[in-house]
């Protein structure tokens, strides 16, 4: 069996029909954002208030499977150490003066419910973010534990109640939840299935990605998490590699892709393996070590004949960014799955 990319699909009702489920949930991403931001509201107020009675913690510990997002956001901004478990339960030196943060947007993972025993027994401040009357929520009970209820099972959505909480109590960035729904909404608009793909971002993307191994980077903290997370999309798409990676990864992949043969006949029977193609998520991240690594990049692109594509953000705030850059990429990886056609 072969399969191959029909772009045609991308603009057909009947195929944009049948792909409907999993394009309308990337299209109500913001209103996500939204409903949660409004649902965990009066919690946020209240847990906020409770903060002033509370000293400041010595460091701040994000725990559980999805603690990346809150390091890839805090670390360059928490003015107390910060450190993201993963694993299950916490480390050793955690205890009663430290504050342990915990999203489980689905409150079922056995991983964040030890996460957040293990912080109660410990007596550390606690604020979870996860469904009310969850597996997580049961664990998290404890004195010194605020819960921020959620509804929606959407990682983006429960982490900016999270980040709107730690932005208000002095130890996060600005959040701001419509900033980052705005953000989700414009590219909805411009990524939409009624959109012609010659005026439609992501549908062009994944006409560029169909042949090719894509490499993905992103210069910044935030871009690098948006890279990851777009090349997780497009391997599943597709089942074929796409690599994420810090730039010193991505170089040596770059300059050992074959040089492009003007004269290669791209129909021949045993045609070569898909070629390489850069994509760079830019959100706008300007500081020296970014420059200097994305001009690396593109200069050792330029030099294999290496196509580069650019996915340039939207939003005001670094958040409404990285959430604009990911949305794009699945929007893309949906539409190259939606063209992918096997024979």
């Amino acid at each position: 069996m072969t399969s191959w990319f029909d772009e045609a699909r991308l603009d057909d009702p009947r195929a944009l029909e049948a792909a409907d489920p999993m394009l309308r949930r990337l299209a109500e991403s913001g209103a996500r954002v939204r409903r949660e931001a409004h649902d965990a509201a009066a919690a946020t107020l209240t847990a906020v208030e409770r903060s002033g009675e509370l000293v400041r913690p010595r460091a701040v510990v994000a725990a559980g499977p999805d603690s990346r997002l809150l390091r890839a956001v805090l670390e360059p901004w928490c003015p107390v150490p910060f450190v993201a478990w993963p694993d299950a339960g916490l480390p050793g030196w955690a205890g009663s003066m430290d504050l342990v943060l915990v999203l489980a947007p689905g409150g079922s993972d056995t991983g964040s419910a030890s996460a957040a025993a293990e912080a109660v027994r410990r007596g550390c401040q606690v604020v979870v973010a996860c469904p009310a009357g969850s597996l997580v929520a049961e664990h998290a009970e404890g004195r010194w534990t605020t819960e921020l209820p959620t509804v929606t099972g959407d990682q983006l959505a429960t982490a900016v109640v999270m980040l709107d909480y730690l932005d208000r109590v002095g130890l996060g960035p600005r959040a701001d939840a419509e900033s980052v729904a705005v953000a989700l909404d414009d590219v909805a608009v411009g990524c939409s299935p009624h959109r012609d793909l010659a005026v439609n971002p992501a549908k062009m993307l994944a006409i560029a990605l169909a042949d090719t191994t894509p490499v993905v980077w992103g210069g910044s903290v935030l871009a690098a998490r948006a890279a990851r997370r777009v090349a997780e999309s497009i391997r599943r798409a597709i089942g074929r590699s796409a690599l994420a990676g810090d730039a010193e990864h991505l170089l040596p992949v770059l300059a050992a892709a074959p040089r492009r043969d003007v004269f290669d006949d791209p129909f021949a029977d045993g045609a070569a393996a898909p070629r390489t193609m850069l994509l760079v998520l830019d959100d706008g991240a300007e500081d020296a070590v970014v420059r200097e690594s994305r001009g690396r990049l593109l200069a050792t692109a330029a030099d294999r004949g290496v196509r580069v594509e650019t996915v340039t953000a939207v939003g005001e705030t670094e958040v409404a960014r990285y959430a604009s850059l990911h949305l794009t990429g699945s929007y893309a990886a949906a539409y190259l799955q939606l063209g992918l056609v096997e024979d």
